[in-house]
Formats: C-alpha cells, structure tokens, sequence
C-alpha cells in the first residue's frame, strides 16, 4: 500500500481537545494530535476546531511528506534514543 497523502489523511489519530486562554485572557478551544507534536488547531468553539482541524492536517502531512519527514502512525511506537551511549 502506497502512504500517500490520502493514506495519512484517514488514519484514526489520537486527538487531544482542551482550552486556554490567549494573550488578551479569552477563552479558546485547541486540538492537537498525539502523534504529530507539531500539530495544534485553535478555534473559537470546539464545534469549529473539529470541523475544521483537518484542513490543517492536511497542509502540515503535505510538508512532512514532500520532506520526506518520518510521520508516526497511531499505535507506532516511538523508537527510544540510546541514552546510555548519548549521555555516558
């Protein structure tokens, strides 16, 4: 199977909702996606941060994929760095 962009577009990514405030003190909503930690969509409602988060994604797998960046897959384990050998 070819891991293209539609490819990466339909996987089932662990979304992380919550709130914060900007600079000015007001409430907004956030998605981020567990998978990708360069990944964060604000919006004024959680209703439009799940409608519109994915228009995002797409731009953000489009660079990755065309900087032949490793995109880790939902259930990919991370490979852990040597920490022994990095830091003796």
């Amino acid at each position: 199977m070819e891991k293209n962009l539609d490819y990466y577009m339909n996987l089932p990514w662990t979304l992380v909702e919550g709130e914060d405030l900007d600079f000015e003190g007001k409430p907004y909503k956030y998605i981020m996606i567990e998978e990708i930690p360069s990944f964060c969509f604000c919006a004024k409602t959680i209703e439009k941060a799940r409608e519109n988060y994915k228009i995002q994604l797409r731009l953000t797998l489009t660079v990755m994929l065309e900087s032949g960046e490793h995109i880790l897959e939902p259930g990919e384990e991370l490979d852990e760095p040597d920490w022994e050998n990095l830091c003796p």
